[in-house]
C-alpha cells in the first residue's frame, strides 16, 4: 500500500521469497522429496498446518487470542505453525511457478477496488454488501 494515497502500487516489492524458495528446493532435492512435492500434496500439507495453527486458538477467548504470539504458553507453537505455513506456501508457489510478489500486489489492488475506503471503513461487510 502506498502510504501517501492508500493505493497499491506495482513499483514496490512487497514480498521477496526467492532465497527461501531456493533454500526449500535444495532441502527437498537433498532428501529426494521433490517427488512428493506435487501441488496436491503441498496444498494438503498447507491445509494441515493451517489446521494446527487454528487448533492453538480454538478455545482461547478473543482477548487471549490477541496475545497468543507473545504468551509464554502459546508463543512457540504459534511461531512454529506460522513458519510451517510459510514454508509450505512458498514451496507450493514455487512448484506452481507463481510469483508471490506479483500475486500479492495484484490481490491488494483488487481488494482496494472492491473495498474502497469510503465504503468499507469500519465495516466487516463483504464487498457485494457494501
Amino acid at each position: 500500500m502506498d502510504q501517501k494515497n492508500n493505493s497499491c502500487t506495482n513499483s514496490k516489492i512487497l514480498i521477496e521469497v526467492q532465497r527461501l524458495s531456493d533454500t526449500l528446493e535444495a532441502f527437498a532435492v537433498e532428501r529426494d522429496w521433490d517427488q512428493y512435492h506435487s501441488p496436491k500434496n503441498l496444498s494438503m500439507a498447507l491445509t494441515g498446518e493451517v489446521g494446527e495453527l487454528s487448533e492453538i486458538f480454538q478455545w482461547l477467548t478473543e482477548e487471549e487470542s490477541k496475545s497468543a504470539g507473545t504468551n509464554q504458553s502459546t508463543a512457540l507453537a504459534v511461531r512454529e505453525e506460522l513458519a510451517d505455513i510459510t514454508l509450505y506456501l512458498v514451496r507450493l508457489a514455487s512448484v506452481l511457478g507463481v510469483d508471490l510478489n506479483e500475486a500479492v500486489t495484484h490481490k491488494l489492488q483488487k481488494n482496494a477496488s472492491k473495498y474502497p475506503v469510503e465504503k468499507a471503513f469500519g465495516s466487516n461487510k463483504k464487498y457485494n454488501k457494501l
